[in-house]
């Protein structure tokens, strides 16, 4: 059991736990997602964390067929830039690998954007928190456990 499923548990959520054999060859975790659980990439979810000029950090959530607007972004958190965070950094914040970032009970709480399609779907897949393991939830429940807004990047 992960944090993140820990997490729904303790807070009672209703959630379905879904997985498959994680390639460790595979470079692009979503995609490996859609194609091994057989998912509509538009209710799949990537768990991606961004620095801001201020060095500061966020975290963005959106399809996995999906680029992040950066500028887009920048201007929802308020600030001028916003840039990928390293792998190294996003591990230490998050306590979890790439691949297998879930937005729940990560390290440090940081401020959530979820890209607004994920409103239209009635359950969402986000990862559990380790590679190879999936969320189905509904998509509110990141605003009832998260610091969400819902906004296009």
């Amino acid at each position: 059991m992960t944090p993140a499923v820990t997490l729904l548990e303790k807070h009672k959520h209703t959630y379905e736990l879904l997985s498959f054999n994680h390639d460790p060859q595979a470079d692009n975790y979503g995609q490996e997602v859609v194609a091994k659980l057989s998912l509509d990439c538009e209710s799949v979810f990537k768990t991606l964390v961004l620095k801001t000029a201020n060095n500061d950090y966020v975290v963005a959530i959106t399809t996995v067929n999906r680029t992040v607007d950066t500028k887009a972004l920048a201007k929802l958190v308020g600030c001028k830039k916003v840039a990928m965070a390293s792998a190294s950094e996003v591990e230490r914040i998050t306590g979890y690998v790439l691949g297998g970032v879930s937005p729940f009970a990560q390290k440090k709480r940081l401020p959530t954007f979820v890209y607004q399609s994920a409103l239209q779907q009635p359950r969402i897949y986000v990862s559990a928190g380790k590679r190879g393991v999936e969320l189905a939830i509904a998509p509110d429940v990141l605003a009832q456990l998260l610091p969400v807004k819902f906004g296009a990047f």
